[in-house]
């Protein structure tokens, strides 16, 4: 009697609603949406999680028919979508203050395809872009999702997730903050990189022999460089931070 009372319709679509969660979280949210991570695998992590969270799972307080059943698979993945965009917003911080980064030293050129997006960046926007998800893979960003995901159980029943206007606030707040933080970043390499362009512009004045592109580029690089070992420290404390803002706020917002 228990297997019956397991597989009825209520149970069933149940479990449809809590895979729907899973999967629009692991497509939308960093780490989990890592490229090299195959679709197939995705789909088994979302399979393989809400058998383990299933006998949390609240009951549900929708009507079982076609309609109502759809609209809430579409309410679970905008609610993956939302959260996804929160947390990329506030993971592409380091982004954005790499490709700054890499304008001033003169690499914007220089771009390769990152593996985690699959899209072409500086090199500079990749480099700290990984060592970023490693900083955030030691501080377990994975567990914290889940343990998001289990908050949300208790907070927002399955297929009643509706954006409101505080989440559209917050979107355009963090997409603000993410421009802001991410110059923030970037500013010791961006100022330094002005202050030599003012004296290279002294000196070419002065002395006409001097070659720009021999001499001066390289001296460019080479304290870009060392500006950005000395600030890299600082930089992963400054996405740490974002990203613990982010799911702060997102549990405020749930």
């Amino acid at each position: 009697m228990q297997w019956v009372s397991i597989f009825n319709e209520m149970s069933i679509v149940g479990f449809i609603l809590l895979f729907f969660r899973f999967a629009a979280l692991f497509v939308a949210t960093p780490i989990f949406s890592h490229n090299n991570i195959p679709m197939n695998i995705k789909a088994s992590m979302a399979f393989f999680f809400t058998i383990v969270f299933y006998p949390s799972m609240p009951s549900l307080v929708i009507a079982i028919n076609v309609p109502t059943i759809v609209i809430a698979i579409l309410s679970e993945l905008m609610l993956g979508l939302f959260v996804g965009i929160v947390l990329q917003l506030a993971y592409n911080v380091i982004t954005l203050a790499g490709g700054l980064i890499s304008f001033m030293m003169g690499f914007s050129m220089a771009s390769a395809i990152d593996p985690q997006s699959g899209v072409s960046m500086p090199i500079i926007s990749q480099f700290l872009s990984l060592i970023s998800l490693m900083i955030l893979l030691s501080l377990n960003l994975h567990h914290w999702m889940l343990l998001f995901i289990d908050n949300t159980l208790k907070t927002v029943p399955l297929g009643g997730f509706l954006i409101n206007e505080d989440m559209f606030n917050y979107t355009w707040h963090a997409t603000s903050n993410m421009f802001l933080v991410g110059f923030m970043i970037a500013f010791p390499i961006i100022a330094l990189s002005l202050l030599q362009d003012v004296i290279f512009g002294m000196l070419m004045k002065t002395m006409p022999q001097f070659n720009l592109l021999v001499i001066g580029f390289p001296i460019k690089i080479m304290v870009a460089f060392a500006v950005l070992i000395a600030t890299i420290t600082a930089t992963t404390l400054i996405v740490k931070g974002q990203m613990q803002e982010a799911f702060n706020t997102l549990e405020i917002l749930f």
